[in-house]
């Protein structure tokens, strides 16, 4: 597999996050709570955990500022910063334990948490939000976590393969 085809997945996943899921999401779920589709996070976790943490960096950085350009004009590099750095420390994580679904899914949950309380903590330093970070966790950060985590659950599998074969590939290629 070739390394452009992980660029055009993070494009399209780009894409589809800000402007089909919108729409799909049911505008009930959104009276009470605020949900947020984060693929591409999702997808850059497991690259940090299927791949190498130094790739989910790049990826991060990159198309985080991307995110930051397309649809996030109020500050520059929030979520850059906070999907480069949660994608390394998933990388960081899994070399510590078993490649297990529950662990790799443990630290998804986690990588999402850290990644909605840096973009909450950014936002909040720089008074762009003032909303208590109770109310902000019970009605931003947990249901997009829980939302994420289900999309991370459906997608595991096929995009475990789709990295760990890439990894193969890359390892053979330096022999």
């Amino acid at each position: 597999m070739n390394r452009h085809v992980i660029w055009l997945i993070l494009l399209g996943l780009l894409i589809v996050q800000g402007s089909l899921l919108v729409w799909i999401l049911p505008s009930s779920w959104q009276s009470n709570v605020y949900v947020t589709p984060h693929l591409m996070l999702v997808f850059i976790l497991f690259i940090g955990l299927f791949h190498h943490r130094h790739a989910a960096l790049i990826y991060g950085l990159v198309f985080g500022l991307l995110h930051d350009f397309t649809y996030y004009g109020a500050m520059l590099g929030v979520y850059s910063f906070g999907m480069g750095l949660t994608g390394y420390l998933a990388g960081l994580v899994q070399r510590r334990q078993p490649n297990l679904i529950f662990y790799n899914l443990v630290i998804t949950a986690v990588g999402l948490f850290l990644f909605e309380c840096i973009n909450y903590g950014i936002n909040r330093l720089f008074k762009l939000i003032t909303v208590d970070f109770q109310f902000a966790l019970t009605h931003y950060m947990l249901p997009t976590v829980l939302f994420n985590l289900l999309i991370a659950l459906i997608c595991y599998v096929p995009i475990r393969k789709l990295l760990e074969g890439r990894r193969k590939i890359s390892a053979a290629g330096e022999e």
